[in-house]
């Protein structure tokens, strides 16, 4: 079983919202991932989809997303991301997907010897900034579903699994400074972190780095050259 990941793929077939004018990067990138995905990925084998996986408001929006993702090999694991507004209720995409997609909130699941969890997260202050209100309440609400989504792992975790985390946002600032959400993290013993959010040349990129024994990576699909990253091959 080999684990890949990918994320911000940022579908929007049914109501076009082109994303090429962010770049010639995004130009037919569709079609790169979904060679790419097929070129690399088995039936067995799990693909992390670390949010905003498509612009569709409502879930009925993003049937002809699911579509594109439902023609892909392997098993797919997605968290949410601050553009998913069609998943309104974790309840309601479970009961609209095929049995080959896993939706994870405030919970894990487990593939063998790897437990994968996670949230949506939220911005991590710059160094010398002050969290607005509205933004402090947001932060402190997903630190809560991190530490549930860690707690749920941790009920099925043996000796020898590995434990990886998806969050959307980066885990911490453009410094790589501890935060709330790295901190759960080593609290928890995790072993990867599977992040997106951040795109275009200009941004952060960060694209690979170790924290105290956590692997983190940035699986933007721009960053990637709409290309999966491969994450790790387990029993």
């Amino acid at each position: 079983m080999n684990i890949f990941a990918i994320s911000d793929l940022h579908l929007s077939i049914s109501t076009p919202k082109p994303m090429d004018i962010f770049g010639e990067i995004w130009e037919n990138y569709t079609e790169e991932i979904a060679k790419d995905w097929n070129d690399k990925v088995g039936d067995d084998d799990i693909v992390l989809l670390a949010g905003d996986f498509s612009w569709a408001m409502y879930l009925e929006d993003a049937v002809k997303d699911f579509e594109y993702l439902n023609k892909l090999k392997g098993k797919k694991v997605m968290i949410r991301g601050n553009h998913d507004y069609w998943w309104q209720s974790v309840s309601a995409v479970r009961n609209a997907s095929r049995d080959d997609i896993y939706f994870l909130q405030n919970d894990s699941i487990k593939f063998g010897n790897v437990i994968i969890c996670g949230t949506r997260g939220w911005t991590v202050p710059e160094r010398n900034k002050v969290q607005s209100d509205e933004d402090l309440k947001i932060y402190k609400r997903e630190l809560i579903r991190l530490e549930l989504a860690l707690q749920s792992a941790t009920k099925s975790r043996k000796e020898g699994d590995t434990l990886i985390v998806m969050i959307h946002y980066p885990p911490f600032n453009s410094a790589l400074d501890d935060s709330d959400f790295t901190n759960l993290m080593e609290k928890y013993n995790a072993n990867i972190c599977i992040f997106g959010h951040l795109h275009g040349k200009k941004t952060r990129s960060v694209m690979e780095y170790n924290k105290r024994g956590i692997q983190y990576y940035l699986t933007s699909c721009d960053k990637l050259g709409n290309k999966l990253k491969f994450i790790l091959s387990s029993n």
